[in-house]
């Protein structure tokens, strides 16, 4: 039975990274959704701005032109920050991955050193880390935006409907 221990010892080792790999993997599910989403987004703002009417055809087509460029320049930032937090998060499931090739290699070469796979663990980690600040970044964008967009259909609204009551806290 003393010989099962150190395998158990070392198959836990290699499996101790998957938790982590699996949390990339969900992130990477969840950026790819929400990559998808801004990609959508475009289309429609695109579909919106080919049906602008012509720059003198007043005051309202002026802000929806101006709150469809907004929309498109925020659009562009999220994609970027999205692309980054996709390369990190893969890159994160990377060095998991060999964290966990890594402690099977060196326990069944009986090499004495542990700093390989610590230092690919924590470059894991970190690359994990990162892609997860760049995901709350993004999130505090498409929160801006969205926010823009409320800002404009209340404004139409009230323009459209002078006597209509705005919501509390508006």
């Amino acid at each position: 039975m003393s010989s099962l221990a150190p395998a158990t010892d070392v198959l836990g080792a290699m499996i101790t990274p998957a938790l982590l790999i699996s949390a990339s993997g969900t992130l990477v599910l969840s950026t790819s959704n929400r990559l998808s989403r801004v990609v959508d987004r475009v289309r429609i703002l695109a579909r919106d701005a080919e049906e602008l009417p012509d720059a003198d055809e007043g005051e309202q087509s002026d802000a929806r032109r101006v709150l469809i460029e907004n929309q498109l320049q925020g659009l562009s930032q999220r994609a970027l920050i999205l692309r980054s937090a996709l390369a990190a998060l893969y890159v994160a499931i990377g060095f998991l991955v060999a964290t966990s090739i890594g402690v099977g290699l060196m326990t069944s070469l009986h090499w004495g050193q542990n700093w390989p796979a610590i230092a690919l663990a924590m470059l894991g980690a970190c690359a994990l880390l990162w892609g997860s600040v760049l995901l709350v970044r993004e999130g505090r964008l498409a929160i801006g935006s969205t926010l823009e967009e409320m800002t404009y259909v209340q404004a139409l609204i009230a323009a459209r409907h002078p006597n209509s009551r705005r919501p509390p806290g508006a």
